[in-house]
């Protein structure tokens, strides 16, 4: 049986009791479980990427039954198979989650046991981590005045975006998610902004912020209701998160800054500029939208040594 989905994802070959319990489990994910839309997304390309290599590896069609047949040299000939690919560590470690995850599902549901997944190991995550731009090239990147593009609207638009995630903290992902009813009130020092597993935290506004999303609203050239999305393509549509990279892109090759300056970037230097002058480690935790401590401290490239100064300081002991 071959799954039909959107043209442009690869058709999916397998039994129809595998693609059946595939289904129910991503739609476990959704309805039942309330995963994010982004990782379920993720996930169904997981799968997808597994169950198109078994069929290659197996030379026929996948059932169930090949499933819990499965070795764990089987388990490392797919992670060989994608990291000859170009795919790194994370996105391999992520994407083992994904397939864990179905399996998961297919054992209790009585379907199928794997333990190959459950021993095979994740591969090591590298540590690097992405790097801040210093204070003068962060507002360079972020200034109207530097971006790139003739249309002065999409030039704004790309200034108010970049600005999100340097004065912000934002992810692209929350800045694109925004809508005008999120900046209706031009006093307001503060938005509620939906992160991560559909968790909100409220962000702070500065004025530049404000400025940067009204120079853009005053230019934009389409009607845009309170409950749409805020920024938007040169068609009208929704803006993609891809149009903004690349505009990144073009910008630092035209100002001659490294690869690692991305909007992720920004996002990065919000956090360890602020935590140079003198910010709060857990202050920085719920700006960003972290869920634990840790994170914030691997996120932010900060030394132990300054975790333990910033422990001493506030334990009451």
């Amino acid at each position: 049986m071959t799954e039909i989905l959107p043209s442009d994802l690869p058709l999916l070959e397998a039994t129809p009791q595998l693609l059946s319990a595939r289904k129910d489990w991503l739609e476990q994910l959704q309805k039942t479980r309330r995963v994010a839309k982004l990782t379920v997304e993720a996930y169904e390309r997981d799968s997808r990427q597994f169950l198109s290599f078994l069929c290659q590896h197996l030379g026929h069609i996948p059932d169930i039954s090949d499933l819990s047949g499965l070795r764990v040299a089987d388990m490392r000939s797919f992670l060989a198979y994608r990291r000859n690919m170009g795919v790194g560590s994370r996105s391999l470690g992520r994407g083992l989650a994904g397939i864990r995850s179905f399996f998961n599902f297919l054992t209790r549901a009585g379907l199928a046991d794997v333990p190959a997944a459950r021993i095979v190991r994740t591969p090591k995550q590298p540590k690097s981590l992405p790097k801040p731009l210093n204070i003068a090239d962060a507002l360079h990147i972020v200034d109207k005045k530097t971006q790139l593009d003739d249309e002065p609207w999409v030039a704004s638009r790309n200034a108010a975006i970049l600005t999100l995630c340097y004065g912000c903290g934002l992810r692209i992902s929350e800045a694109l998610s925004l809508t005008p009813a999120d900046f209706s009130d031009k006093n307001a020092t503060s938005i509620y902004v939906t992160g991560k597993g559909g968790k909100t935290r409220l962000v702070p506004v500065i004025p530049a912020v404000h400025e940067a999303i009204e120079d853009y609203l005053s230019c934009c050239p389409f009607i845009l209701p309170p409950d749409q999305p805020l920024f938007r393509g040169v068609r009208g549509g929704k803006l993609q998160r891809a149009i903004v990279e690349r505009a990144v892109q073009q910008l630092r090759a035209s100002l001659g800054l490294p690869d690692s300056v991305t909007p992720h970037a920004l996002r990065h230097s919000f956090a360890t500029h602020l935590l140079s002058r003198g910010g709060d480690l857990r202050t920085i935790q719920e700006l960003l939208g972290h869920a634990s401590l840790s994170t914030t401290q691997i996120y932010t490239g900060v030394d132990t040594d300054r975790l333990m100064e910033v422990y001493k300081k506030a334990h009451p002991r």
